[in-house]
């Protein structure tokens, strides 16, 4: 018997392959053959265990909490639990941070002084309540809810690999910013960039929102393309469907599915045949372009108006017929002055070719190989005045074609690929035929489609366990710092527990169903109830006596101090300078960075700073190259694009505060604010609290007026001119860490 529940138990999918040794020795020490054992064990009846994020959630009753009758059901939860602990809630932060916290939460931006103003003389009752409903209408929302969803989506504006050309995709991140403003139902929003090509042609959508749905398929046409030639195209075509398969696992599901590629998943119930039915509905997309020397772009949608496009094909025809214009032309005049140019040679002229077309020349024109002569011939052409004439004015004609934005979309081939097993994951093994499907341990499919689009109806299903808990586990990480499942990224078997398990999930089932004011998946209504509880507005103040009880804060009995992104490090320092540009949408553009970055990859791309307003944009706008990321992005720990990203590490270095202080971009934006506070105010205190309400929202500190005060004496001591003392105070601030910290 002691061998039977050995055996049992080496077949459990849920135990480290090291223990199952063990017992392997267990089983062969009690006497019973392996074999026997194991076959016993498969006859056996399974182990009654299932993991927690397997089994569909269901709405857990509201805890009762005596002395608040009315409270947010997210406070009932977090204080039953402290009552329990018999800890504490923080008190509500002060009013300045309260606004300041949220405004960043929710668009990115800092309150302006007017904004903060407003907030602390509005005693009514629902003034919080006011003030989030102003920031989610805020356009701004969407960019900042874009940038953490454009993360997972591994969004850059080049194509990978070692040549790393540009792409145009920014009409997907465009997509998403409108889609997260207008509050997209969340299970609509999963099924268009899943299969948002596949629903274009449907009868009931209006011309409008049949290009919007093949937009939203950009999502996996974020995968890296290899342009290189000579490349297996069989191979990166199939890397490029396992980067959607596990991407689309990680966003939706939580878990580890790439570790099934290979072999049968070594601690979740997921095999490597359900990883292939997995893969199976990816299988059957149009090649991205891999092994296209020509860097041209595969499967995009061109986004202008039909006008526009007949015009572009117009100019495009005319093109090609001044260009054939020009070659008849020059076969017509040009070779009678080619032998005449060859014959006039001088010694003096022939000397100052290269070497290589004086070789040429030293064999006599009957005996020249063919591409000898194509290269005399086109040096002579290249210089004779008439050509380069001609060829100048048709090149300033080309560069007058129409500009059509396009974007790059999925699309699936008139026949379904056949999918087998890859043995090792080796693409050149082959083994079994499989079709699409899901894992079983997992609620099984509604339908038996084998589209994209049924696995998209799939995930968010009412029956599949993971996607409504994975996406508020998700926004909780990004309102509290920390999930209420800390490994985001994985809700298997060896992940984390969650800390509050009752309450991520009466959250799934709260943004899965309906409300009478809404409809079902609907974030901003999720959103609005974590940042109006008053867990959400509790002080971010380190607590003495929660030091060794709570160190990590997993209870909530404060808030968490938060880093901000790389890119909104940036926009709060755009907003403080007076020089932020706020329009939504458009090509990325390019911020000042230092020179020579390019060397150090294999294609150094040009990077020339925009002008105007795009100087001034955003970073969510900022063009993303994934083999040169900005610098400013790489050292506030911005991800590389190449894999899904569903959590930033936050590091902690001097390079941080060098670039806040000396980058050119960072310094341009101290100078604008620095240039600007000796003619706003007209003493040296209404200066420093003026930079103050700018860069923190509140006055300064009587000691930091103080310290400030110093600086500026010793500056003026030194000969600066008044702007670069307000400069360097204004640098100052941008260092501070609570400039670039959400309290």
């Amino acid at each position: 018997m002691l061998s039977r529940e050995l055996a049992s138990v080496v077949l459990d999918g849920q135990l480290h392959m090291t223990c199952r040794w063990i017992i392997c020795l267990m089983l062969l020490a009690n006497g019973m053959p392996l074999e026997s054992g194991l076959a016993a064990a498969r006859d056996a009846k399974p182990l009654p265990q299932q993991h927690w994020a397997f089994v569909k959630p269901v709405r857990s009753v509201i805890p009762r909490i005596s002395t608040e009758a009315t409270m947010n059901p997210i406070d009932a939860f977090i204080r039953a639990r402290l009552a329990v602990e018999g800890i504490q809630a923080s008190p509500e932060a002060d009013r300045v941070t309260l606004i300041r916290r949220v405004s960043l939460d929710l668009t990115g931006l800092p309150p302006s002084p007017a904004d903060v103003r407003g907030f602390l003389s509005d005693r009514s009752p629902d003034a919080w309540e006011r003030v989030v409903e102003r920031l989610l209408a805020s356009p701004h929302f969407g960019e900042r809810q874009a940038r953490i969803w454009l993360d997972l989506a591994r969004y850059a504006d080049s194509n990978g690999y070692s040549i790393d050309s540009p792409r145009s995709v920014w009409p997907y991140r465009d997509w998403v910013i409108r889609a997260l403003n207008a509050d997209m139902p969340f299970d609509q929003f999963t099924v268009w960039q899943l299969a948002g090509d596949l629903i274009a042609s449907d009868a009931t959508l209006g011309a409008d929102q049949a290009r919007d749905a093949a937009i939203a398929s950009g999502f996996h046409r974020n995968t890296q393309v290899n342009h290189e030639g000579g490349v297996d195209v069989e191979q990166f075509r199939v890397e490029s469907v396992v980067d959607r398969v596990n991407t689309t696992a990680t966003v939706w599901l939580g878990l580890t599915v790439g570790c099934a590629q290979c072999h049968d998943h070594k601690f979740d119930p997921i095999s490597q045949r359900e990883y292939y039915q997995l893969f199976a509905y990816f299988n059957s997309c149009e090649n991205d372009g891999h092994g296209n020397a020509s860097l041209t772009a595969e499967q995009t949608l061109e986004l202008g108006t039909p006008t526009e496009i007949s015009q572009r094909n117009e100019h495009r025809a005319e093109v090609s017929r001044r260009d054939k214009a020009l070659a008849d032309w020059a076969a017509t005049e040009l070779p009678g002055r080619f032998q005449g140019w060859e014959a006039g040679l001088t010694e003096k002229t022939r000397n100052g070719l290269s070497r290589l077309l004086r070789d040429i020349l030293a064999i006599p024109p009957a005996n020249r190989a063919k591409d000898q002569s194509n290269l005399l011939w086109g040096m002579f052409r290249d210089q004779d005045p008439d050509w380069k004439a001609r060829r100048g004015e048709l090149d300033r004609f080309k560069l007058q074609e129409p500009m059509i934005p396009s974007t790059l979309v999925m699309k699936e081939r008139p026949e379904m690929r056949e999918t087998r097993v890859m043995i090792k994951g080796d693409f050149t093994r082959p083994s079994n035929v499989v079709t699409p499907g899901t894992p079983a341990v997992l609620a099984p499919a509604a339908t038996s489609g084998r589209s994209r689009r049924d696995l998209a109806a799939w995930l968010i299903s009412g029956e599949n366990s993971l996607t409504a808990r994975v996406v508020m586990n998700r926004l909780w990480q990004q309102f509290f710092g920390r999930g209420l499942v800390e490994t985001e990224n994985d809700f298997g078997t060896q992940g984390t527990p969650p800390s509050h398990p009752e309450l991520l999930d009466w959250l799934a089932c709260e943004l899965a169903e309906p409300t009478e004011k809404t409809g079902a998946w609907s974030l901003k209504r999720m959103i609005r109830r974590l940042v109006t509880s008053a867990t959400y507005r509790q002080r971010s103040q380190a607590r003495s006596d929660l030091a060794e009880r709570d160190p990590r804060n997993v209870l909530l009995a404060q808030q968490s101090r938060v880093r901000l992104d790389a890119e909104l490090i940036r926009d709060v320092a755009l907003v403080a300078s007076g020089q932020f540009d706020s329009r939504i949408g458009g090509p990325p553009v390019f911020p000042p960075q230092p020179a020579g970055l390019g060397a150090f990859t294999q294609n150094d791309r040009p990077w020339k700073a925009s002008e105007g307003g795009d100087r001034f944009r955003r970073g969510i706008y900022t063009a993303l190259q994934r083999s040169s990321l900005h610098p400013a992005l790489v050292v506030f720990d911005a991800p590389d694009a190449n894999t899904t990203c569903t959590r930033r590490i936050r590091s902690n270095t001097p390079l941080q505060s060098l670039t806040q202080l000396n980058d050119a971009a960072f310094y341009e934006l101290a100078r604008a604010l620095g240039r600007r506070l000796p003619g706003a105010a007209s003493d040296d205190e209404s200066r420093m609290e003026m930079a103050s309400r700018a860069c923190l929202g509140r006055p300064p500190e009587v000691e930091e007026r103080e310290r400030l005060a110093e600086l500026v004496r010793l500056e003026r001591t030194n000969g600066q001119s008044e702007v670069d003392v307000w400069t360097d105070v204004v640098r100052v601030f941008f260092n501070l860490d609570e400039t670039i910290t959400r309290e």
